[in-house]
């Protein structure tokens, strides 16, 4: 069985109106039965708490719709902010989209 996956990069910064795009492209993209969605920081370069509260939005509207999510590519300063809130124990990080695809779809095909 093959799995539904979308990629979503983001980019700028992770704000309150940018928080509210990506509640909507979620909600589009679990409308269009995606199994996994990977949310890939690479181009993010700041993250501020209406951001991360988007995030916290977004992994709750995944696991609701019965799909998992997944986050990679992010920098330094995002680490930092993900195990000051305790992020790190919510989302599963991959250094890169390589990384996940070797650890995530090779187990699942």
């Amino acid at each position: 069985m093959s799995l539904s996956v979308t990629v979503l990069e983001l980019s700028g910064i992770l704000d309150g109106i940018r928080g509210n795009e990506l509640r909507r492209e979620v909600n589009d993209i679990l409308a269009n039965g995606a199994d996994i969605l990977l949310l890939d920081l690479k181009e993010v370069k700041f993250i501020d708490s209406s951001g991360l509260g988007a995030l916290v939005s977004a992994m709750q509207m995944v696991r609701k719709a019965d799909s998992r999510l997944f986050v990679c590519s992010i920098n330094d300063q995002v680490r930092m902010l993900f195990e000051l809130t305790k992020m790190d124990r919510i989302f599963q990080t991959f250094a890169d989209q390589e990384e996940f695809n070797r650890q995530v779809l090779a187990i699942q095909n």
